[in-house]
């Protein structure tokens, strides 16, 4: 395949074994983990937990993440699509409220038809760093019940500096309107979301500045209560943070304390985290478990 899912649009030719693109990726999935997680929000991962599949690759190339050793060093396996319909009824037999699908963007193409095969009924769940094309969001529409996206940046020059992509902020925001556009607004049932949007942000250090624009730009864009916003604390200086001395620290407990003031004062529905959720032990074992 000529590969130009995400914003990127590299025109990279992705074959069943290999793939030349920013991803690295080849065009079957690539798959680190499929099991359980409770360590989700409440509306994801509910009393039994969500049903994640974390893909491996990435077309961004954020500098902190918390997932390297699959995001950017790909160590996982890759498998078919029959075995990935089979694995997301593997999930939903073990009692997973969802199909939580981690970092999907590069392999949207394949992901239809592994839904259709599987036969589940819980919702899907696109859990993305939020950098995707509105044209494959609306392809996806008829298969996807939550959308989970990150917006990390407003900010071009931050956006360029620690993703490797100067156009994260526009391209983010369409995207995420344009899963608006396709969910309508959030639906919760007995505690579980059932559909709608959940935008993320994980707040930086020295990023309060950053957070605040980007909870200005959610409270402004969609009716109140429409969807959900989750502001993360969990921030650790991982991958290679150490070569950005502005980031290579944890959050100072004033700054989560003053992003989670003005969001109540915004009055934005969702979540937060508190400092406690900045360990390493939440980071989930990448050891093909499940796959």
């Amino acid at each position: 395949m000529i590969c130009n899912l995400c914003p990127r649009r590299c025109g990279a030719a992705r074959d069943e074994t290999s793939g030349s693109g920013r991803c690295r990726q080849p065009s079957l999935p690539v798959v680190a983990r499929a099991a359980l997680h409770r360590w989700e929000e409440p509306v994801i991962s509910g009393e039994r937990g969500a049903g994640t599949v974390f893909f491996s690759g990435c077309c961004l190339g954020c500098v902190f993440c918390q997932n390297e050793v699959i995001s950017h060093r790909d160590f996982g396996k890759v498998i078919t699509v029959e075995r990935l319909a089979e694995i997301f009824r593997a999930l939903e037999a073990q009692g997973a409220h969802n199909i939580d699908l981690v970092n999907p963007t590069h392999f949207a193409h394949l992901l239809p038809r592994a839904i259709e095969q599987s036969g589940v009924s819980i919702p899907f769940v696109w859990n993305s760093g939020g950098y995707d094309r509105p044209e494959v969001v609306r392809a996806l529409a008829p298969y996807i019940s939550i959308w989970l996206p990150d917006l990390k940046h407003l900010s071009s020059e931050r956006a360029a500096r620690y993703c490797g992509a100067p156009d994260y902020p526009q391209a983010a925001q369409a995207a995420i309107q344009a899963m608006y556009q396709a969910a309508g607004p959030v639906a919760v049932e007995n505690g579980l979301m059932r559909r709608g949007v959940l935008i993320r942000h994980l707040l930086l250090p020295g990023g309060l500045a950053e957070a605040k624009a980007v909870m200005d730009w959610v409270a402004g864009a969609f009716p109140p209560g429409d969807v959900l916003f989750s502001l993360m604390g969990q921030y650790l200086p991982l991958g290679r943070a150490a070569d950005y001395p502005e980031i290579d620290r944890a959050l100072r407990p004033s700054e989560l304390k003053s992003a989670v003031a003005y969001l109540e004062a915004l009055g934005l529905p969702g979540f937060t985290q508190d400092a406690a959720a900045a360990e390493a032990g939440y980071i989930p074992a990448f050891d093909l478990t499940g796959v």
